[in-house]
């Protein structure tokens, strides 16, 4: 067992966890998984996320302060801001296409459907929103029973759906640099204390580095501290990753723990959603285990399929684990530079700028999950209406970076700027949790593999064949 690699102790503790879980709930335990084993899971996330921030700062500052010439910041941070927007287009363009041709909001009963379009309408007339396409059901005698069923029920409106929209609309009135207001720190105590302040903890360590590295060779104790620092905190993670598989056993058992009492609960939420699920299963895989491995290969010399998975398997099935791209970020940035061979300098910069703005997986989810809503309700969304969700989606991935929950927030906006229902995103929470362990994998990917193609248009990569 002490032979095996990292991921594979890690694949062995996902697999534990998830048979556990099964168990348990089959046998009555869940009370007791929760109480007594999930808490462990908790407590890793939490070790990581408290060394991701120090280990950023440190990291960012001994990495920008080692650059020679301080101008390659700036065509560095183009190149890098290029490379993410444009990996999260092609994310958003590849959900677009899978949901357009799968359909997985015609699977339902079709009844259930005519239902949801009368909700749609009603909703629709009570907010003043336009229509867009030539259907109507509202006032049509052949449906007079279902619409008087539908304006009937109660609408409830859960209390996380409501929170979510005033975060939405609180994102969406912003003055359009308010992204770039809010990577200023006010207080770096404050920012450095809070996770979802993570950009200005970037901002403040840029310019600090920059500073370190204009003030030369007066700041070089200044220097040596930070990257003395920044070693131990290194080794902490490497620590800590001796016992990563327990405490993914005890994460996955917990999740699913929480998800539903019984095994058959389980499948029966997957059911319900399942072709909406499947589809994203599915694009979020060909990100994974087609797009990103292609790219690499094509533009890096020697890499191959199996060396990228074998290089960053443990950071990927850590994301899958913790469902944070922060959490995994100490992991992510010991396997980009130890196995992808990726400088410190490259790895320090690009890394903590994508855990915190690169959101592929969720700008996927964007497209699938707004396109699947709006078939469940037989809503027509023209073209000029899905190259509006692109727009929206990438825009979006920017401006609630440094909100808690950004990726329902991000789909809240979506939703509202097509026209349709934002408290429709209730529909998918059932299924969210678990496809969010996936979407943080392509996140964490994506950051790897953009990390990797900076470092080779900067001369900053290792051979392939000098890693060992």
């Amino acid at each position: 067992m002490r032979r095996l690699p990292l991921h594979f102790k890690i694949i062995i503790g996902l697999v534990a966890g998830v048979i556990y879980a099964f168990i348990s709930s089959a046998l009555g335990w869940n009370e007791f998984t929760i109480n007594w084993i999930d808490p462990f899971g908790t407590i890793f996330i939490r070790i990581l996320k408290f060394i991701a921030v120090p280990l950023v700062l440190f990291s960012i500052i001994g990495g920008v302060s080692g650059l020679s010439d301080i101008s390659r910041l700036g065509k560095m941070g183009m190149k890098t801001l290029a490379f993410y927007l444009t990996t999260t287009v092609i994310a958003v363009t590849i959900g677009l296409l899978l949901v357009n041709v799968v359909k997985p909001g015609t699977y339902l009963d079709e009844t259930q459907r005519i239902k949801n379009r009368i909700s749609y309408e009603i909703w629709a007339v009570s907010v003043g929103e336009e229509i867009k396409d030539d259907k109507n059901f509202l006032n049509n005698p052949q449906y007079a029973d279902y619409v008087k069923e539908v304006s009937g029920s109660e609408q409830v409106i859960d209390k996380k759906v409501e929170q979510l929209q005033n975060n939405a609309e609180t994102t969406t009135e912003a003055s359009p640099l308010q992204f770039l207001v809010d990577m200023v720190p006010e207080n770096l105590v404050f920012s450095i204390s809070n996770n979802s302040l993570m950009l200005q903890v970037i901002f403040f360590a840029i310019f600090f580095g920059i500073a370190v590295a204009v003030v030369g060779e007066k700041a070089k104790p200044v220097a040596q501290f930070i990257i003395s620092t920044n070693e131990v905190f290194l080794k902490m993670v490497e620590m800590v990753m001796k016992v990563a598989p327990y405490f993914v056993f005890a994460l996955l058992a917990g999740v699913i723990a929480k998800m539903a009492d019984t095994p058959a609960e389980v499948l029966e939420i997957f059911g319900s959603l399942g072709s909406y699920a499947l589809t994203m299963v599915f694009g979020l895989c060909f990100l994974i285990f087609v797009f990103y491995p292609t790219i690499l290969s094509l533009f890096v010399k020697g890499m191959t399929f199996k060396k990228v998975f074998k290089n960053i398997g443990p950071a990927q099935l850590m994301a899958f684990s913790t469902s944070s791209s922060a959490a995994t970020l100490p992991v992510t940035l010991d396997c980009v530079e130890n196995n992808m061979g990726v400088s410190k300098n490259v790895a320090s910069f690009v890394l903590p700028i994508g855990a915190t703005v690169n959101m592929d997986g969720t700008s996927l989810l964007q497209a699938v999950a707004v396109i699947f809503m709006a078939q469940l309700h037989m809503v027509d969304l023209s073209l000029a209406q899905q190259l509006t969700i692109v727009l929206t989606a990438t825009l979006a991935s920017i401006g609630a970076a440094a909100v808690p929950s950004a990726g329902l927030i991000m789909m809240m906006i979506v939703l509202g700027s097509v026209g349709l229902n934002p408290a429709w995103i209730a529909i998918i929470f059932p299924v969210d949790r678990p496809l969010d362990m996936l979407r943080t994998v392509v996140n964490v990917t994506g950051d790897a593999t953009v990390a990797t193609l900076v470092a080779g248009t900067e001369n900053e990569l290792k051979p392939q064949e000098a890693l060992v």
